[in-house]
């Protein structure tokens, strides 16, 4: 019987069969975890009150003790989430890998940006959450940290040279995301 429940939550435009999230989603089913790997409606011009439809019923399924996962622009799905978490079970965990700024150019998204979450939103969403990102990331030129880590008083564990962590970047196989999923490694930063 699994042991924990993960919700992996893929950003613009889908993770395909090479990124660090597909491969996370087979390796977890390998091991009996219960997994859930939902493809967002419309990717490639995704709306906010969509992918909110979709977490919501995601999360509708789930007993609490649940894992999440999210990469990119499912980074703020989830921080647009933590200010209405009313009704839904609280996270243990959440990672938020690679989150985008407002300046970002990703076409055809609405809807995502501003944010106004707050550090105690994001507490009652989830047991903790963390950030892990890169300081060559071209979709957050001005730093995961600045704009993420300090306002909503998060850590942010810093990647080298990985970019927006995404296959481009080097990151299919990521054995230290499953580690981490584990529990058995404070962090995903390493590889």
């Amino acid at each position: 019987m699994p042991s924990m429940s993960f919700l992996i939550l893929h950003g613009w435009q889908g993770s395909g069969p090479g990124h660090w999230q597909t491969w996370l989603a087979g390796r977890l089913r390998d091991r009996g975890e219960r997994v859930s790997y939902p493809e967002l409606p419309e990717p490639d011009t995704p709306r906010l009150d969509r992918w909110r439809e979709a977490l919501d019923l995601e999360l509708a399924r789930e007993p609490g003790g649940l894992v999440v996962l999210c990469h990119s622009l499912a980074c703020v799905l989830w921080l647009q989430h933590a200010r209405v978490t009313d009704g839904y079970p609280r996270a243990e965990r959440v990672l938020l890998v690679a989150p985008p700024s407002p300046s970002a150019e990703l076409p055809g998204v609405q809807g995502f940006f501003p944010l106004s979450v707050e550090p105690a939103d994001l507490a009652r969403a989830a047991g903790s959450t963390q950030i892990v990102a890169s300081h060559d990331d071209p979709y957050c030129p001005e730093g995961a940290e600045r704009l993420y880590g300090e306002p909503l008083k998060l850590p942010v564990l810093a990647v080298a040279g990985g970019g927006h962590i995404n296959p481009e970047a080097g990151y299919g196989p990521w054995p230290a995301v499953e580690r981490w999923c584990l529990g058995s490694a404070e962090d995903g930063s390493e590889g």
